[in-house]
Parts: C-alpha cells; sequence; structure tokens
C-alpha cells in the first residue's frame, strides 16, 4: 500500500476558506485559523507493525534529466541526515532534525535504523518513456537494492506520473522483493517529481505562490532551486514516513489509505508561528535573500517540514 503526500492536502482547504472570509474580515480570520490549526490535538497511533531498524542504504534511481548541481543538492540533504549531531555543525541542522524520528522507537521495540548513502543509477533516456503509470514507478524502484534499502526514486520535471499534482506531489510505499534479494519480503520505496514546470504552486510551495488561497510572495529558495528546493521538502517529508511505517502499519492517524504520518501530520508548517498560508518564522540567509531552517553538509542551507513529536504530541520545528 502506498502512501501519498498529497498537494495542500487540509491545508488548501482551510486556504479556501480563509480566502471566502477574508472577503469580510481577513486579518480576525487569520488570527482564528491560526488558532485552529494550532490548538487541533493530534495523535499519531502506533499500529504494531515494523519500522525499519538496522543498516538501510538510500538509492537514488534519477530518471530523465538532472544536472550535476540539482543531483548534488539532493545527495548533499542525504548525507546531512546520515550524519550524527555535533558541536561542530552549525545548528539547527538537517541531523537534529531527524532525530524526532528516533523518538518512533522508543516506543516501539525496533532499533533505530543505520542509514547510509547507497547506488546512484541514472535513466536518462527515461527507458520506459515519459508518461509513468504507478506499476512503472515500482519497477524502476525495484533497480535499486531491494535487501536493507529505501529506494529514492526521482522524476525529472518533463516527466508525467499518474496523478502527479491533480492528488499527490510523491509517495512511498513496499513492494515484494525480488529473485536479487537474500530473503523473502518487502523492501521499501519512494517516488517524487520535479514540479517546477507542471505544478509548482501545488508541490514547491512555499518557494512558488499557492493556487489558492492568500497570494503572498512566495520564499526565495535556499539552493537558488525552486523544483529541486521543493523536491527536498517531499523527500524528506516521505522519508520520514518510509522509516515510522514502512508497510502500512507502523504510526499513522487517519484511514490507511490515505494516513497522516510523521510529517503529513504537520502540513504547511515549517517554522514557530505557521498557520495557512503562512510558514512559520524562518531563518533568513543575509546574502541570499533565501529562507531556511537547517543547516546540512558542504555549507549547504535547506527547509524542512515540522515533524509530529509522539513525545509531546505537537508539530516540532527546528526555529
Amino acid at each position: 500500500m502506498a502512501t501519498a503526500i498529497r498537494p495542500k492536502r487540509l491545508v488548501f482547504l482551510v486556504l479556501q476558506l480563509l480566502s471566502l472570509i477574508s472577503l469580510f474580515h481577513s486579518s480576525y480570520a487569520a488570527r482564528k485559523l491560526a488558532s485552529l490549526v494550532q490548538d487541533q490535538p493530534l495523535l499519531l497511533q502506533y499500529h504494531h507493525g515494523p519500522l525499519l531498524s538496522g543498516p538501510i542504504s538510500l538509492n537514488l534511481i534519477w530518471y530523465g534529466k538532472f544536472n550535476p548541481s540539482q543531483r548534488a543538492i539532493v545527495t548533499d540533504f542525504l548525507t546531512s541526515v546520515i550524519s550524527s549531531p555535533s558541536k561542530s555543525q552549525n545548528h539547527p541542522s538537517v541531523a537534529s532534525w531527524w532525530q524526532t524520528t528516533e523518538k518512533y522507537y522508543s516506543q516501539s521495540n525496533a532499533k533505530t535504523p543505520s542509514l547510509s548513502l547507497g547506488k546512484q543509477i541514472l535513466d536518462e533516456s527515461c527507458s520506459l518513456g515519459k508518461s509513468l503509470g504507478s506499476s512503472d514507478i515500482v519497477r524502476l524502484a525495484a533497480k535499486g537494492p531491494q535487501q536493507n534499502a529505501i529506494n529514492i526514486v526521482l522524476t525529472a520535471s518533463d516527466v508525467a506520473v499518474e496523478a502527479f499534482c491533480m492528488s499527490r506531489c510523491g509517495t512511498h510505499g513496499s513492494s515484494p522483493r525480488g529473485a536479487q534479494a537474500k530473503k523473502n519480503g518487502r523492501f521499501a520505496y519512494i517516488w517524487v517529481g520535479n514540479s517546477e514546470t507542471q505544478c509548482p504552486g501545488q508541490c514547491a510551495w512555499p518557494f512558488h505562490q499557492p493556487i489558492y488561497g492568500p497570494q503572498v510572495p512566495p520564499l526565495v529558495a535556499p539552493n537558488n532551486d525552486v523544483g529541486l528546493d521543493g523536491m527536498i521538502v517531499n523527500i524528506a517529508s516521505l522519508l520520514a514516513g518510509t522509516v515510522t511505517n514502512p508497510f502500512g502499519n507502523g504510526y499513522f492517524q487517519g484511514p490507511k489509505d490515505a494516513p497522516l504520518e510523521a510529517a503529513s501530520a504537520c502540513p504547511g508548517i515549517y517554522g514557530k508561528g505557521a498557520y495557512p498560508g503562512y510558514a512559520g518564522e524562518l531563518l533568513v540567509d543575509s546574502s541570499t535573500g533565501a529562507s531556511y531552517n537547517a543547516h546540512g553538509a558542504n555549507g549547504r542551507k535547506y527547509l524542512l517540514p515540522a515533524l509530529f513529536d509522539p513525545t509531546t504530541s505537537s508539530c516540532s520545528t527546528l526555529v
């Protein structure tokens, strides 16, 4: 069962409501909606299924054309995730953001996974064409190692994927291991598309104006690439969902076919004081004007989604 990142799910509904109310009393409505969003009680239930643990390699399948600088944005992010927080790092860091997922393991019998950056597979010629179905995503994911792995399929901006932009920006799921695996079981995979030319208002917010709601100026992307910085947000969200709900019976809230998970339970929240249409209080790079909330490897800066903290039953932000 695959879990999708739905574009502005819940947030868009509130944004539409906000647009109507703002005709009569915009500032009052914004304050009330912010209060409603922040005060909603949340609880991600543990459904007693396995979490990912042990050594896990993060393998990348690049489908379509990505230039070296774009690939470096993603690999630097994953390198930042797998590093251990240290005093030598600039804070807040990607590694400290990832530490929130460890709190899920303290409530189960599993041990936190040891992540590493694995293989990278380039399919620049688009061997399956430029219009993909869900089954094609699974076929691409299966090209990577299937033992102790999360295979991440990334599709270029000119590749159309079933339901992309209409109801999802990416997805994660699991599939039976093939003959190359040492034993039977399932492997976990993630897919995220580059929305820059297809639907940046849906899948690259807050770096692009949203389709609905207040049309405030978008934030400057920290890596100067709206499509890739938008992909980082979705990769981060789905990676957190994959380790805490890899096979559809881990931590989630709501229906199994449309669950709220570690990051999707906190939609549109990046910093303190966030409310629909406003990402929250963020750090700003003085030289570029870019907004971010986490430092990463090789001097990178990233904007990462809030994660649900199971110990406080609230959305946790870095800033």
